[in-house]
């Protein structure tokens, strides 16, 4: 509105450069002339001029850092250039030198957008320095100075490396807020904290500013002595220690500068909350850059940002509790630090909200949609949350185009202070299925939530209503808290176990195999535990296996299938305890052979038994023999021979590995063995061919005087035995009543007439060259009318 004069002279000429302009600031001129008589009106108004900035080179880019090394690559980094040029910075260019050689070289051909880069292809201990230039859409500006010496050498140090790009934004009369980027190189592990030194301009004093190391890579600096110049470094930390510090920031003056403008909180027409800032100086490139707790952008879901000239304005689509927290705004391609942050707190949010409520008709927000449990009984709840309403809002619960009431079987809540709708639905049948809509208005707000539980979602839901109804009354009655389940004990004892709760005395504890009672199960009333033990499983023993807890409650069940891989598992664990149970190889001589054997609590086939000789795997032959029993695996050498000797290995796997058990039997061992097997076999051989009463003889022979005794045996022997008849030890001739008959081995003696004097001791003895054996009998004669001896101790029958 108030018009200034640029110029204290008169001008002769027909231009004239206006000085103190602003960048981005609109602006309209006008002339007037002056004569000896005095100054004239002026002339009519320009048009609008909007003052732009002037676009140079920018300046060379500066404080060249080496921010990690391998063996033969640098990754360098540096700062920007001071002077921008009055645009975007496309990118950078570098040049390297290697102190060895004189000429320096080109690094990149194409322009480098960010200002770290990693150079590669160097030689491994040699010097190098670097220097830059920056290039905006005016072209490339000035070289740098060459950077300091950096050698190329592998960092193999725990420690991580430097932070970089340390810089100052928001910087005001006794604050500012530093930020910083994480080091590349981290060392023996992750980067676990910083470290932040501030030291005076013009000192070589550095101070840290924090006791403890802080996550973030930024930290608000507070109570600073307005005036003074400071500049700033970070060092990092891990598990290993803390790294060196970063390239110091540039000095920074704390004090507000004059035009410096702050973040303006407030509500729009449309009833949206929103922070706004206004440049002091943009230039035709800047962005103004914002972030939410120095974390990055906002979340687009959560905020809108429009920009225009000079202007940023930041709108919270929903302004809930979710948007609190520190907004902060920063504008690009400018050559001083433009910059501001607001915190919004719970308190001004409320305030905010209270004016957005009053200027719009809001949509009431959504904080969780419909959500979907089954509780502890069966029933099914449906709720959602929305946010905190006042007390006169309403809601209006639709099923299937039809509202629905609060009863005792469908129970609706409405918690307008916590935003909480529920529908607790007692009996979840298949009435219940299809949509149901929650209408909610508050005052001028207003909005609708749909749930559909059709087809696939309805039936799951349905399924799991019915089982945790079963599962409640299952608990209130007799049930199983642990259910069937099987273990091997050291003994190879297969134990299936179960526990039940909630018994009484009435209640009876049942176990089943394949649908029949077993009655070797047990159950112990005061623990609850059932067990069943199987002493020696087998294949008979596959099956399912059930125990049943019941009483005038109800009923519960619990099964276990042992047709399949829990049998299969049950035979590898009884494996892996038989391998571990086997005893060292034991050798036992026998008629046949030598047998070598190892006895175990419980062989299976998946103990998969293999025998060795001298390391070389034995298969069974006709002079090899390998088997095994349920207690024991052996092998057995027939006809042994001197080709046998040696050591003998008996391998066992126990399902993961394999144990070995190893014998030697050579030397005296074999010879001991040998001689012992040829003992069994002679004496096999003798008592196969001596003489022998093999049977027929009874131990007592009672017979009645005046009939006739017949007396048969069978005998056997290689050669053919003597046969020699005895009566009380006395040699029987056989003539009158005595006969004696021989057919082959059977021997037939025949006294005829017996009387009292025939009663003794009868034996009959038979010899051959390999030995001999008698075979002996009692003869008792009775008369008539009397009892025999053997019926007079007898008690009389009743």
């Amino acid at each position: 509105e108030e018009w200034e004069t640029v110029n204290n002279k008169p001008l002769q000429c027909h231009e004239f450069t206006v000085p103190g302009l602003k960048t981005g600031k609109e602006y309209v001129f006008c002339v007037k002339a002056v004569n000896e008589a005095g100054v004239g009106d002026g002339s009519p108004e320009s048009e609008a001029i909007v003052v732009r900035q002037a676009i140079s080179c920018p300046s060379p880019p500066r404080g060249f850092a080496l921010l990690n090394c391998g063996k033969d690559n640098m990754t360098i980094g540096w700062k920007p250039p001071k002077r921008k040029g009055g645009t975007t910075i496309l990118g950078y260019f570098l040049d390297q030198h290697d102190v060895s050689q004189i000429d320096w070289h080109e690094v990149n051909i194409k322009a480098i957008p960010q200002r770290v880069y990693t150079v590669t292809n160097l030689d491994q201990g040699h010097f190098y320095e670097f220097r830059g230039y920056a290039m905006n859409v005016v072209g490339v500006g000035k070289v740098s100075e060459p950077s300091d010496l950096f050698k190329c050498e592998e960092w193999t140090m725990p420690e991580p490396g430097p932070p970089y790009d340390v810089r100052c934004t928001e910087v005001r009369d006794t604050s500012l807020m530093l930020h910083w980027e994480p080091p590349l190189y981290t060392g023996a592990g992750p980067v676990t904290g910083y470290f932040v030194d501030i030291c005076e301009e013009g000192s070589d004093t550095w101070e840290q500013l924090n006791k403890q190391p802080i996550s973030d890579t930024h930290m608000k600096l507070s109570d600073l002595e307005t005036g003074k110049c400071y500049i700033f470094r970070v060092r990092a930390q891990n598990k290993a220690g803390i790294g060196p510090p970063s390239l110091p920031s540039d000095p920074v003056v704390v004090k507000t500068k004059p035009g410096t403008k702050e973040i303006e909180v407030g509500v729009d027409e449309e009833g949206f909350i929103y922070l706004a800032f206004e440049a002091p100086e943009v230039v035709d490139t800047s962005e103004f850059i914002w972030s939410k707790d120095y974390e990055g952008p906002p979340k687009p879901d959560r905020v809108e940002i429009a920009d225009k000239d000079d202007k940023s304005k930041l709108i919270l689509k929903y302004g809930t509790e979710r948007d609190l927290g520190t907004y902060s705004v920063e504008v690009t391609d400018t050559d001083e630090d433009i910059s501001a942050s607001h915190v919004l707190t719970e308190e001004e949010l409320d305030e905010l909200r209270k004016i957005s409520h009053e200027i719009r008709n809001p949509l009431i927000e959504l904080i969780s949609g419909w959500n979907i449990e089954v509780l502890e009984k069966g029933e099914v709840k449906l709720w959602l949350e929305v946010e905190k309403l006042s007390p006169e809002a309403e809601l209006h619960l639709i099923f299937n185009g039809k509202e629905l009431l609060s009863t005792p079987t469908h129970k609706i809540n409405f918690d307008r202070a916590k935003g909480l709708v529920e529908l607790i639905i007692q009996d979840f049948c298949e009435d219940d299925k299809g949509t149901y809509t929650a209408q909610l208005k508050d005052g001028k707000a207003a909005n609708q939530f749909t749930l559909a539980l059709v087809g696939d979602d309805f039936d799951k839901l349905k399924a799991e209503a019915d089982a945790k109804k079963r599962e409640w009354k299952r608990k209130h009655g007799p049930h199983f808290i642990e259910q069937l389940q099987w273990k091997v004990n050291e003994e190879c004892e297969v134990l299936l176990t179960c526990k039940a709760a909630n018994m009484k005395k009435e209640s009876t504890f049942k176990w089943f195999m394949d649908d029949k009672a077993r009655s070797d199960g047990q159950y112990e009333p005061k623990t609850g535990n059932g067990i069943l033990c199987i002493k020696k499983i087998t294949k008979a023993d596959k099956g399912i296996y059930k125990a049943v807890v019941s009483d005038d409650r109800g009923q519960d069940t619990t099964e276990l299938d042992l047709t399949k891989e829990a049998f299969d598992d049950i035979l590898k664990e009884l494996a892996r305890i038989s391998v571990l149970s086997a005893s060292p190889l034991k050798v036992q001589p026998t008629v046949e052979g030598i047998k070598i054997y190892s006895e175990v609590k419980y062989y299976t086939d998946a103990m998969k038994a293999t025998w060795y000789h001298n390391d070389k795997r034995l298969d069974g032959g006709d002079r090899l023999k390998t088997g095994t029993t349920m207690d024991q695996v052996w092998v057995h050498i027939l006809d042994p021979k001197e080709s046998d000797r040696g050591k003998y290995t008996l391998e066992l796997f126990d399902g993961q590995e394999s144990r070995k058990l190893s014998t030697d039997l050579s030397g005296k061992a074999f010879d001991d063995a040998l001689a012992e097997h040829q003992r069994l076999k002679q004496a096999a051989v003798v008592e196969e061919h001596r003489a022998k009463v093999v049977r027929g003889l009874p131990d007592v022979a009672t017979i009645m005087e005046s009939k006739t005794l017949c007396l048969t045996c069978i005998i056997s022997g290689e050669p053919y035995p003597e046969i020699t008849w005895y009566k009380n030890e006395k040699v029987i001739t056989f003539k009158d009543r005595y006969k004696m008959e021989v057919k082959g081995t059977v021997i037939t003696i025949t006294i005829e007439n017996v009387s009292s004097e025939d009663t003794g001791k009868f034996s009959i003895h038979v010899k051959n060259k390999w030995g001999s054996e008698t075979g002996r009998v009692t003869v008792s004669v009775y008369k008539h009318g009397e009892e025999p001896p053997e019926l007079k101790d007898e008690p009389p029958l009743i």
